[in-house]
């Protein structure tokens, strides 16, 4: 009697059975950098009392403006000390959040980190090569940065949400400003 499969697809089949698993998109959020680690960063490990910004009237507008679609929140928390500001901030790469940290000083982007990453692809805006451009970037006119961001090769969607995410938190630290200059 002949055997149903050959030895050779039977070994073929162990062999290829895994791949889909192998293949299919990472779904887990992967932290690269715990919140409180990033104030504790950026604060000298002093990290100041939280602060709440309403996003409303002509802010809510700019920032709906920016992101392309209405802002989840009605208000967002941020940590201030001095002119410094830190904003932990989420926006969607392809069909995930994007948590990202982002430090603005005195008006303009001191640092901006990956917190925590849920796609499958991009993952490569995390590293400094990539964020390192943001560095000293300003609002310039239509709430636009300053200079341009380099892209990355198969991460369009992430460097445009991270993108938005920097002028979002530009905008929100020259509210902050505006408010504690009038108050």
């Amino acid at each position: 009697m002949r055997p149903i499969l050959s030895t050779a697809a039977l070994i073929s089949a162990l062999l290829l059975w895994p791949a889909p698993l192998l293949l299919a998109p990472a779904t887990a959020a992967e932290v690269y950098l715990p919140a409180e680690t990033f104030l504790a960063e950026s604060f000298d490990g002093k990290v100041p009392d939280p602060e709440v910004l309403w996003i409303s009237g002509a802010t809510r507008d700019a920032v709906q403006k920016i992101l392309g679609h209405s802002p989840g929140a009605l208000r967002v928390r941020y940590w201030a000390r001095g002119e410094r500001t830190a904003w932990i901030l989420e926006e969607i790469g392809k069909t995930q959040p994007i948590t990202t940290g982002i430090v603005v000083d005195k008006g303009s982007i001191a640092r901006i980190a990956v917190l925590i990453y849920r796609e499958s692809r991009g993952w490569e805006v995390r590293y400094p090569f990539f964020t390192d451009q943001f560095k000293g970037a300003t609002l310039a006119g239509a709430h636009q940065l300053d200079r341009n961001i380099d892209g990355i090769s198969g991460a369009t969607l992430s460097v445009r949400a991270l993108t938005r995410l920097a002028r979002v938190a530009l905008l929100l630290d020259a509210t902050v400003r505006q408010s504690s200059r009038a108050g």
